[in-house]
């Protein structure tokens, strides 16, 4: 499996079972950083690439990476230390939920938390452990990913996130449980004719009214759209 070169930074993804996808690079794109934050968090780092866009978007001190699977963790490890950031970057071998309560007992809190976490919800898993790990929601439920974010993020943070668009309703809904409302949206189409597939969400603590756009990424094979590569294009090398 070949390196996957960014404009600034390199992804090895030999080690884990979950290869760089559109999914994480339109987050960490995406995914609003507010003026000056401080600490910031990647939740389910697979490879390291979201922790990476985000330190080369922001001057944060802290970067940190949580990360379950081991062999996703020696991988985002090994990323950090290749990068020209490691020494603000990161990565915790733990799950979610025992690092959301450990940090919360040491009150420490975050500006930013970003998570492409896993989504097939669906009883579909296949052979695959390690796979099934990065992309079945019985290794991190939405309820546990959002009752852990409640616990971590700063009074006026934000939590920035990509789900199946059918998925929407249900998260926002579940987010209000723990104080968590939606902000901006945005739906995005593989293409003009195709069915909306994911949902770009941002949430905080704050109610306020919701930004919504639409995003699409192709209007043929390989054709990208102007708003895609504007926003891919400090990242990707051939954008």
């Amino acid at each position: 499996m070949k390196p996957f070169q960014f404009k600034e930074f390199t992804v090895h993804q030999d080690k884990t079972a979950m290869k760089i996808g559109t999914d994480a690079v339109l987050l960490g794109a995406w995914c609003n950083l507010g003026e000056f934050p401080d600490m910031l968090l990647d939740v389910g780092s697979g490879t390291g690439v979201i922790s990476l866009m985000l330190a080369q978007r922001s001057d944060a001190m802290t970067i940190d990476a949580v990360e379950i699977d081991e062999n996703a963790y020696e991988q985002t490890v090994e990323n950090f230390e290749q990068s020209d950031w490691g020494d603000r970057l990161f990565c915790y071998n733990a799950s979610f939920v025992e690092f959301a309560e450990e940090m919360a007992e040491e009150e420490e809190q975050y500006d930013v938390i970003v998570s492409n976490p896993p989504f097939y919800t669906d009883n579909y898993e296949t052979e695959d452990v390690a796979r099934n790990k990065a992309r079945f929601t019985s290794s991190l439920s939405f309820e546990d990913l959002l009752k852990g974010v409640s616990k971590i993020l700063s009074e006026n943070g934000r939590f920035s996130t990509i789900i199946p668009f059918k998925e929407q309703e249900n998260f926002v809904e579940l987010a209000k449980k723990y104080d968590l409302y939606l902000n901006r949206v945005c739906r995005v189409k593989g293409t003009p004719d195709t069915e909306v597939k994911r949902s770009l969400l941002e949430l905080s603590f704050v109610e306020t009214s919701i930004q919504e756009e639409e995003l699409i990424i192709e209007t043929k094979r390989h054709q990208y759209t102007d708003v895609y590569i504007n926003l891919t294009k400090d990242f990707y090398l051939k954008m």
